[in-house]
């Protein structure tokens, strides 16, 4: 027999060996290997019981079918079509305390996925092995529904008819895909980052993420980029993005200068215009709070859904929509932060239309 693509001499005689052991012996290998795995997923965020994610509806006694393809397996199950039902669709309420587990994604049906369509409404293909990521890791809004809102209203009066629309979490897809499926708000006139395309073996979820435990596998990246320890330090782009007058630090280092000077701008603008100023709390739905004492941060009584601000004008929504963007996807420095930065930089730009920004020292990737 001749191979077309020659395979390791160490992996030829680890499949040798293997075959030649005992049935019991094969059958143990197997058992240890499966439970290595499932020691890997109960340390995830897909098999962590505990987890908001998995627990938010238990006093509801079940997963709504809105929310129910990501936060149940048996339901994105269903939502495959793995159990015969319609493709793409999740049409009754799912069981609670149900992780993404095993059969979520070990079903032909979620291996054969190749195709997904984001919240645009656009539908990207050949996604390979991405596909069953995407699904759930693609956000719940896009600059689609940002525009539609806002289409129509002058774009500094405070609207009752606006709220704030959350693009949801857990979004490296969304951001990986970038101006591709538009998953920030893109302004008028500008050019976004499509896909970022990384080299080849690094450009799927699982090449980079173990696709049990999740973790990422930072060895082949320090191989490549070399002098640096922390992943956090790599930037392949040298600008300073920022305009703090420093570009020693990683890419990871200008983005979060720019989320840092969005927020102060947000914040200001609130303050001037809305006449209402406005704080952020990372974690507390719907994230964007009215600042009743006016110090700047979310203090106790003030991140709380009554208090969930609503003075919201065009411009202002707009840019905290891509300051959630950015916030939401820690991971974006790896995934796209070309298309992170453009975000940022074109929401600081725009707010400097109504308030006093500084956009000299700044440069746009």
């Amino acid at each position: 027999m001749r191979l077309t693509s020659p395979l390791p001499v160490a992996a030829v005689l680890a499949a040798h060996a293997f075959l030649a052991a005992p049935a019991a012996a094969q059958a143990e290998s197997a058992a240890d290997e499966l439970a290595r795995i499932v020691e890997l997923w109960l340390g995830s965020g897909h098999g962590d019981h505990g987890s908001l994610s998995f627990t938010y509806w238990n006093d509801e006694g079940a997963v709504p079918p809105a929310c129910a393809a990501c936060h149940s397996g048996p339901a994105f199950v269903d939502w495959l079509g793995a159990d015969g039902s319609s493709f793409g669709i999740v049409d009754h309420p799912a069981p609670i305390n149900s992780t993404v587990d095993c059969a979520a994604c070990h079903t032909s049906a979620a291996h054969a996925l190749s195709a997904v369509t984001f919240p645009s409404g656009v539908t990207v293909e050949g996604l390979g092995p991405n596909a069953v990521c995407t699904v759930c890791h693609q956000g719940r809004q896009s600059n689609d529904s940002v525009a539609a809102a806002t289409e129509g209203l002058p774009d500094d009066a405070v609207s009752e008819d606006l709220a704030f629309l959350n693009i949801h979490y857990g979004i490296a897809a969304a951001v990986m895909h970038g101006g591709e499926v538009r998953a920030g708000f893109h302004y008028p006139g500008k050019t976004y980052q499509g896909r970022f395309a990384h080299v080849p073996g690094a450009d799927t979820c699982v090449a980079c993420h173990d696709p049990h435990s999740s973790a990422v596998a930072t060895d082949g990246c320090l191989a490549c980029h070399r002098g640096v320890e922390d992943i956090r330090a790599i930037r392949t782009r040298h600008g300073d993005f920022d305009g703090d007058g420093d570009q020693s630090g990683g890419i990871h280092a200008e983005i979060l200068g720019l989320q840092a000077r969005l927020y102060s701008a947000i914040q200001t603008y609130a303050r001037e215009v809305a006449d209402a100023p406005v704080v952020y709390a990372p974690g507390t739905f719907p994230y964007f709070f009215h600042d009743t004492d006016g110090d700047g941060l979310p203090g106790e009584g003030e991140a709380i859904f009554p208090n969930r601000y609503q003075s919201w004008t065009p411009r202002l929504l707009r840019a905290a929509y891509n300051y959630q963007v950015a916030r939401k996807d820690p991971g974006g420095y790896v995934h796209n932060p070309t298309y992170l930065m453009q975000l940022l930089h074109d929401s600081l730009d725009d707010l400097s239309g109504s308030v006093d920004i500084d956009m000299s020292g700044l440069i746009r990737p």
